[in-house]
């Protein structure tokens, strides 16, 4: 992962942490369910964001990689790989 997209990958999941923290202090304080499940969308949303953008990097190197290196193995490996998280994801 080039480390400019890890630090910012860090940097959104320590915002989602915290947003998760908040989440628990919410169901211990028996604040307003609604209040709660629009909080959790929030973090859904986010978590999103930074998969996309690990993907976005995945692409940009790694099968990047495999494409150029002309290795039809490690090609066929990648897309496979992508297409199974991206399958996942959908869940």
């Amino acid at each position: 992962m080039r480390k400019d997209i890890k630090a910012s990958c860090q940097k959104r999941l320590s915002r989602i942490e915290g947003q998760v923290r908040g989440l628990s202090k919410m169901v211990e304080e028996d604040r307003y369910c609604i209040d709660i499940v629009t909080q959790i969308s929030a973090v859904r949303a986010a978590l999103r964001r930074v998969e996309e953008e690990v993907l976005r990097d995945h692409v940009a190197h790694c099968v990047e990689h495999a494409i150029t290196s002309g290795n039809k193995a490690d090609q066929r490996e990648k897309i496979a790989e992508l297409m199974a998280v991206i399958s996942r994801s959908d869940r």
